[in-house]
């Protein structure tokens, strides 16, 4: 049994602030856990705005706080993002996140990320791997 707080993590290496300055996330659950996903809070900040490609990972989100313009950027379909709204990337669509006021949310993974992943120049995360 695995019990950690998201206190627990901040400022250690699972605590990841992107490059870019748009976002950061606790990744609570990785995959030197071994569990098949991982876990994580996100915080996209207030009047950013972020592509993403999740390429090798299939990732389902869920809002807890703030609100968001999610766009697909494959069809240019908006939606409105707020808490209690979950949105799933099951087709590996290309998407931007405009945060209007800072969106906290609850993230998985699948594959898991290894916790070292940022976004490259088209939004994607390389498929890292645990060796062992």
């Amino acid at each position: 049994m695995i019990v950690r707080s998201f206190k627990d993590i901040e400022n250690t290496d699972r605590h990841v602030k992107a490059a870019s300055g748009t976002w950061e996330s606790k990744r609570i659950v990785l995959a030197k856990e071994k569990v098949g996903f991982s876990l994580h809070e996100t915080v996209l900040y207030a009047g950013t705005e972020t592509s993403m490609w999740y390429a090798n990972h299939i990732e389902a989100v869920l809002c807890v706080e703030g609100e968001a313009e999610l766009t697909n950027d494959e069809t240019g379909e908006t939606h409105w993002i707020e808490p209690g709204t979950m949105y799933l990337l099951d087709g590996h669509e290309r998407h931007t996140m405009r945060p209007k006021t800072d969106f906290r949310c609850v993230c998985v993974f699948n594959p898991p990320v290894t916790g070292r992943e940022d976004h490259d120049e088209n939004g994607v995360y390389p498929l890292l791997t645990e060796e062992g």
